[in-house]
């Protein structure tokens, strides 16, 4: 084979369109095969909790700035040291205010990580993956309820989500069962596909959304319905005035049915076990 031969071949072996599709990073980002990645991201966690034996989960949401009570406490007594340093400024008074509050939440991270241990306990028995913990995998509440299966060698599912800021799943999910996704929307079908509960404990915008998504889909039809527990009456009252909604027709009465609230791990356990008593009694 002469040079000019050897020259065209190679050139016709580095382009892009000679890669085998499978194998082309750049044509699998593309906007075209955007369809293809949607699926491909509702397979392979699916696939991944067949191979594992998942039939059903509870999912827990919840602020990832709830942490442990020792931590929480630290941060707060940081704040104070630099107001102190600066004590009109009005901003740092504002720090103090909001590290206090977040203290005053620590608990939740105690009460999720216990409800992950009774769920799991209680569930995960003889084999069976009953009622599995899955979470977003990030820290805060979601850390908890990993930990809690955890701490007593039960499997637990982390859904994380590729953001801009760069981020990592909590040390406590099964990594078996740690799943990363691009489209929020696939991530929100997962969560809800073994669903047969869902707990959320305050936080931000990412439990509003993925509570409120929950409730739409139940109100519709369009999921079974299965107990939507709120952590911590006094936060969500104040949150959102449901009564409200209700006096503004905007809901109806009924809806406020699809809500139940605990304020403790034995509590949200009870709401789970007599919805799901087929279940527990096999368990």
């Amino acid at each position: 084979m002469d040079a000019e031969t050897t020259r065209l071949r190679n050139a016709i072996l580095a382009s892009p369109s000679y890669t085998l599709a499978e194998e082309d990073t750049e044509f699998l980002k593309s906007d075209a095969v955007r369809g293809l990645r949607l699926e491909l991201e509702l397979l392979k966690p699916e696939l991944g909790q067949r191979e594992q034996g998942v039939d059903s989960t509870i999912v827990v949401f919840g602020g990832t700035r709830i942490v442990e009570a020792q931590r929480a406490r630290a941060d707060r007594d940081e704040s104070i040291r630099v107001l102190d340093a600066d004590p009109k400024d009005p901003k740092k008074q504002r720090d103090v205010r909001i590290a206090e509050r977040v203290l005053a939440k620590a608990h939740y991270y105690d009460e999720a990580r216990e409800l992950a241990r009774l769920v799991s306990t209680t569930c995960q028995v003889h084999g069976r993956c009953e009622f599995v913990i899955v979470t977003g995998g990030g820290p805060g509440v979601m850390e908890a309820a990993n930990r809690g299966a955890h701490d007593v060698g039960a499997k637990s599912i982390g859904l994380n989500i590729t953001l801009p800021s760069e981020q990592f799943p909590n040390p406590y999910i099964t990594p078996e069962l740690c799943f990363q996704f691009r489209y929020f929307a696939i991530r929100k079908m997962h969560f809800l596909m073994r669903a047969r509960a869902l707990v959320a404990f305050p936080g931000g915008f990412g439990t509003l959304d993925e509570l409120f998504v929950t409730l739409t889909l139940i109100q519709t039809g369009k999921t079974d319905r299965i107990p939507v527990i709120l952590f911590g009456r006094e936060f969500w009252h104040r949150l959102v005035d449901w009564d409200f909604l209700v006096e503004e027709g905007t809901i109806a009465p009924d809806d406020l049915d699809l809500i139940q609230y605990a304020e403790s791990a034995a509590q949200a356990w009870d709401i789970i076990a007599a919805a799901n008593r087929d279940s527990v009694a096999d368990a």
